[in-house]
């Protein structure tokens, strides 16, 4: 019987480690936000010892940083599991939008992040860009919008996404800009503003919760 090499099994090991200590850094800074969050909470959680978390990762903001793509991409197959109940591919990324900058202005493990605005737009646009960029191409097929280069489109998106919502957190602009944000977001897309304002004003079905 032919044995996995030992370098697989270290890595699986690694692999492991690192995915508890994300998830107990999830759930400890869901509960205390980031920055009442402490290491050693975190390595107790994941039953690891204190010094082996920055084996994994430098600081306690590089751990976040990595909870928060995590929750980025569960967001992103929350917010899919509620659109594909919806006919109009438009709606679609019209919802996504308007739910990930109220996710990055709500809540507190976005917020306590956003002042990183280069490193959470790139995260923002690799994470939930592969469903972002499909939505736009989808919707583009069917002449809803008028994209050319999605890829574009979207990594403007999320750096608007991460400008609009460090403005909001930090009382420069209301909450109420969420809505005109989304309108514009649209319009970049080829559409004018009423059929945008339509889009961003249409009843939103609850996302599931978080797992």
């Amino acid at each position: 019987m032919n044995q996995e090499p030992a370098e697989g099994r270290v890595a699986r090991r690694q692999r492991r480690i690192r995915d508890a200590l994300i998830q107990s850094a999830r759930a400890v800074m869901s509960e205390k936000g980031v920055d009442g969050s402490t290491m050693l909470e975190i390595a107790e959680r994941a039953d690891v010892g204190a010094g082996t978390v920055y084996n994994y990762f430098k600081s306690k903001d590089e751990l976040a940083v990595s909870v928060l793509e995590d929750m980025m991409h569960d967001l992103a197959l929350r917010i899919e599991r509620v659109t594909n109940t919806f006919d109009d591919p438009g709606q679609v990324y019209a919802f996504g939008v308007r739910t990930v900058l109220e996710a990055a202005t709500r809540d507190v493990r976005w917020r306590q992040l956003l002042s990183r605005s280069e490193v959470i737009a790139h995260a923002i646009f690799r994470r939930m860009g592969p469903f972002a960029i499909r939505d736009l191409r989808q919707a583009t097929a069917v002449s809803r919008f008028s994209v050319g280069d999605p890829e574009l489109v979207w990594k403007m998106a999320a750096h608007a996404i991460v400008g609009v919502s460090l403005a909001i957190t930090n009382g420069e602009l209301p909450e109420e800009k969420i809505h005109e944000t989304v309108v514009r977001l649209l319009c970049m897309n080829g559409i004018g503003t009423e059929a945008a304002e339509e889009l961003a004003s249409r009843p939103r079905p609850e996302l599931p919760p978080e797992t």
